[in-house]
């Protein structure tokens, strides 16, 4: 999976909720291809030597490291979403796809963050406070900060974000 990741030759992931009493969909959700990213995944332990693929290493894909945009619900209870609204959930995070997985993982994480701060307008202090997860994910970076700076200022220049000025951004719809 990370090799897919970094070749950039995953799938789009389609979760089922599935009611085999009633032999009906109840939730359906899509995380496209480009939201997956190396923190998202997780090595379980090697085969044992005793298993027909011995030593071969597995992984789980943590959903929870996966932002909120990434989680695009198709059918949720039963009732289908309109198709127009998924293509647009879809589309507006599709420039990610141009980007390496590098890349793309920091968007993601920042975005993450982001999220969970849980309002729709935060400042960058607030987004700071995230150095410390931030740097665990991406230990190779020794500039957190301006890391944060960078993906905010790409996700403002495709219109996710903007930039009300003195620190201050504002999620767009």
């Amino acid at each position: 999976m990370i090799y897919s990741i970094k070749m950039n030759k995953t799938p789009n992931l389609f979760l089922l909720h599935y009611n085999s009493q009633s032999y009906c969909a109840e939730n359906l959700l899509i995380v496209p291809r480009y939201f997956l990213s190396l923190s998202c995944i997780e090595p379980r332990k090697p085969l044992s030597l005793n298993a027909r693929r011995s030593g071969r290493v597995g992984c789980n894909i943590v959903l929870g490291e996966i932002p909120f945009d990434g989680k695009i619900l198709i059918i949720k209870e039963r009732k289908a979403t309109s198709p127009e609204l998924v293509r647009e959930c879809y589309n507006r995070f599709r420039f990610l796809l141009e980007k390496r997985y590098d890349a793309r993982g920091w968007t993601a994480d920042v975005l993450k963050v982001v999220r969970e701060l849980g309002k729709t307008d935060f400042t960058l202090d607030e987004v700071y406070a995230f150095d410390k997860q931030l740097q665990k994910l991406h230990p190779e970076n020794k500039h957190i900060r301006p890391k944060i700076r960078q993906q905010l200022q790409i996700l403002r220049d495709k219109g996710i974000l903007e930039f009300k000025g003195k620190g201050k951004y504002v999620f767009v719809k």
